[in-house]
């Protein structure tokens, strides 16, 4: 009986100091710098900027302690803002961010205009009408985490953040089903069973039931009855000095916190949904699997394939090999098949046999060049797949196991265009061996000193010699761009002989260098700024540094006299646009896709990772060239900075192509890497489409994609589109909604192009992009 009466008075004290509150009025303001937050009456809340990224972020955290624990993220996907950005309450009752160039964001869409505004002490951020109701709050709609007295309503979802640091939508929900059933999913999956990885099995258990929070820890499911169908944590959390919490971390686990209060408390889990680190589906990205060891996990690429970026898991895995035609000219398989035991992955099969073995089913794959890898589940089952694989994780004492098609690894010559890491399989031999071999290594090499000694001091010597003063050799292709003479060029074109293009930066001609016959293209720039010699080849010193598998290399220039060429490797394919507007060349939907996510890697490297930021200023179909194996890659990049401000094909001052430019070249604005993002959002409506971004040929309200594009969406009939049944409908509706979000009007709304790759590979979830305020192309 005493620790009932206890427990009450707990909640009773708990009631009253949440329901103080501090109150907001009309007018009020803050600015990340300076009065950055309103307090609750505690100081223990805020409302208000806090550092995220590079920038700024509104919402609710803990103010009193050290740590900013962010509990609540206003317009969480938006890019964080500046130090000069204004949130206003304003005088009309709306809360809204303004920037230093007078553009208006809405923080919170309310029912109707508020009067008042209050941060309470349970953290609850709320918004009053005249008649003193509420019209909004936070509480209702929770990111990340659950507050103690907070709830979650039946059909409402947390989402994980992306990490610690960014609290943007990352790739885990957890929901409260309108069935009763409290289930983890990934993002951009349906809500049914095969997709789970937790679940409070409550389904038929009652109506509108909500998971409910207490301030001692107890989390706890009730239905419309407020009877308690469940438990899920029991009431043994101390409540002295410390709040609970529940968060979704980014981890895909969802735990129980307990806070503790003094001013450099620590924060500590007490509970979790799962102790192991793999049950979360997906984290190993795209073609990677989840293996616990030593209780955290770790991933593994399928057999064949590497990391697209070591230190990022969730980036998934991409083909170390030559993507060959199936068979041969004899009919046979050009591939090998490997094994991978203990496995289990998402049955997106396109075909099942049934009663069959494991080596029957490895045959079949291989012989079947649609399937990439298969499925050998239940002992008997052969499930034809294509890539990418998803949700890989290593169950041992399972049965089931993946069987994927390897081909001939990339040698390590075709790797030095990338920044990518070399992994080599290495076949180990007995101890006795590698012994051996060693031994007489260090002999050989012991032997060989003296006479390598000598051999590169006389190499040296005449090298130095045969140096001439003007140093027009430059460096090796592969270290950094050669430097040619024009009367070389013009031996290489054979006197400029075959033109094989004609772009905005001048014409392309087929060449050969008769020294190695490398097969080249050579482009002579037109109205180039009238440089240095320093100056111009610091800058093909920057281009020539850019090594990426999506990137067109720079092997050379020529900077003599008032010639300015450039020497690129050769793409025997053309460009994108010759296969996308050609009806014999179209690529398939699929390949389409994989088309989009290379593009969008090779810009991702130009914008984020090579040592000089680079802005392309013109993307377009007709600067993706692509390979013998079909691979695009971004051509001309860098090259804008050489131009004269009049080179331009459309617009004077303005740097690009008709139907390809962002809005902002028009209004004088700062132009930065969102003007790339808008260009590859209409080439991404282009892919998908299979057609140019302008065509009046067709009738009126088709005829400028993007405005055709979002009708569709809206009007859900996207298959019209692509004039074709897509089987891939997933697929389809990503590639539409990241091109909306590309070519949104306003640059900062648009997503970065490392967001729009991760967006295309299916690992974070794509919001419902609002609608395009105005669509500019020039006619």
């Amino acid at each position: 009986m005493a620790s009932i009466i206890f427990f009450l008075l707990l909640a009773l004290s708990f009631t009253a100091s949440a329901q103080r509150q501090t109150n907001i009025t009309l007018g009020s303001s803050l600015t990340p710098i300076t009065n950055s937050s309103w307090l609750s009456p505690s100081g223990l809340y805020a409302f208000g900027f806090f550092r995220q990224r590079n920038g700024y972020s509104i919402g609710v955290f803990l103010s009193g302690i050290s740590l900013k624990t962010v509990v609540w993220a206003a317009r969480r996907d938006d890019a964080p803002v500046p130090s000069n950005a204004t949130l206003l309450f304003t005088s009309d009752g709306r809360l809204v961010l303004t920037s230093a160039q007078g553009g208006d964001t809405l923080i919170v869409s309310a029912s109707q205009p508020a009067s008042l505004a209050s941060m309470s002490d349970s953290g609850n951020f709320v918004l009053y009408n005249s008649d003193r109701e509420i019209i909004w709050q936070s509480f209702d709609h929770p990111t990340d985490t659950l507050l103690p007295t907070q709830q979650l309503k039946a059909g409402a979802e947390l989402f994980s953040p992306v990490s610690e640091t960014d609290l943007s939508t990352g790739i885990y929900r957890l929901k409260m089903q309108n069935d009763g059933n409290l289930v983890q999913y990934p993002v951009n999956t349906p809500d049914t069973a095969p997709y789970s990885y937790f679940s409070s099995f409550t389904d038929g258990k009652g109506d509108n039931v909500t998971l409910n929070l207490d301030p001692d820890g107890h989390l706890y499911l009730l239905n419309s009855t407020g009877f308690n169908i469940k438990n899920i944590t029991a009431r043994e959390y101390p409540t002295k000095e410390t709040i609970n919490m529940m968060k979704l971390d980014a981890d895909g686990i969802f735990r129980l916190y307990s806070q503790n209060l003094t001013r450099n408390g620590n924060r500590s889990d007490v509970w979790s949904s799962t102790s192991n680190k793999c049950d979360p589906k997906g984290s190993c990205g795209l073609n990677g699997y989840c293996v616990m060891k030593d209780k955290e996990a770790e991933c593994t690429c399928l057999p064949g394939f590497e990391f697209v970026s070591q230190g990022n898991w969730t980036s998934g895995c991409e083909r170390d090999f030559d993507a060959e035609s199936c068979k041969d000219k004899n009919g046979s398989s050009t591939y090998t098949m490997e094994e991978l035991s203990n496995t289990e992955w998402e049955d997106a099969s396109y075909s099942v046999l049934s009663s069959t073995t494991k080596d029957n089913c490895k045959q079949a794959c291989l012989e079947d060049c649609n399937c990439e890898a298969a499925l050998f589940t239940d002992g008997q089952y052969c499930r034809k797949q294509r890539l990418p694989l998803r949700f890989g994780r290593r169950k041992l004492g399972s049965t089931n196991l993946a069987v994927v098609k390897v081909g001939r690894p990339i040698s390590i010559m075709d790797r030095k265009d990338s920044k990518e890491p070399i992994t080599e399989k290495k076949n180990l031999g007995t101890g006795r061996t590698i012994l051996i071999i060693s031994c007489s290594f260090v002999a050989f090499g012991l032997a060989m000193v003296p006479i390598c000694g000598i051999i590169i001091y006389r190499y040296h010597v005449l090298a130095y010699k045969k140096v001439p003063s003007n140093d027009s050799t430059g460096l090796n292709e592969e270290f950094a761009p050669r430097a040619f003479t024009y009367a070389e060029l013009e031996n290489v074109t054979g006197g400029f002989k075959e033109e094989i293009g004609r772009g905005s930066f001048g014409t392309v001609y087929k060449g050969i260098i008769s020294s190695n016959q490398k097969v080249v293209a050579v482009k002579r720039l037109e109205k180039v700024l009238a440089e240095g010699e320093r100056e111009f080849q610091n800058e093909m010193k920057v281009i020539g540094k850019t090594h990426h598998r999506n990137l067109v290399r720079l092997l050379g220039y020529c900077h003599d006299g008032h010639h300015r060429l450039l020497v690129y490797e050769y793409m025997s394919n053309g460009s994108l646009a010759d296969i996308l507007f050609s009806l014999e060349k179209r690529p398939c939907f699929p390949e389409r896709l994989e088309i989009a996510r290379n593009i969008a890697r090779g810009i991702v490297y130009l914008h984020e990772e090579c040592e000089t930021q680079i802005i392309h200023c013109d993307i377009k179909p007709q600067n993706i060239l692509i390979d013998e194996s079909r691979c695009p890659k971004v051509s001309d990049f860098g090259l804008a900075k050489l131009l004269k401000s009049d080179q331009t094909k459309t617009f004077t001052g303005i740097r690009g192509t008709r139907g390809y430019v962002a809005p902002e070249w028009h209004r004088n604005m700062p132009v930065t890497v969102k003007a790339d993002v808008y260009s590859f959002g209409v080439m991404l409506l282009e892919i998908t489409c299979c057609r140019k971004n302008v065509d009046w040929s067709l009738p009126e309200d088709e005829a400028v994609l993007e405005q055709w594009v979002y009708q569709c969406f809206q009007d859900g009939d996207m298959d019209k589109l692509v004039g074709e049944e897509v089987a891939e409908k997933k697929q389809l509706d990503r590639m539409v909604k990241v091109g909306i979000w590309c070519t949104l009007d306003e640059p900062s709304l648009r997503p970065s192009m490392k967001k729009v790759l991760l967006m295309l590979e299916g690992t974070v979830e794509i919001p419902i992009p609002p609608s395009p305020t105005s669509f500019i192309t020039a006619i």
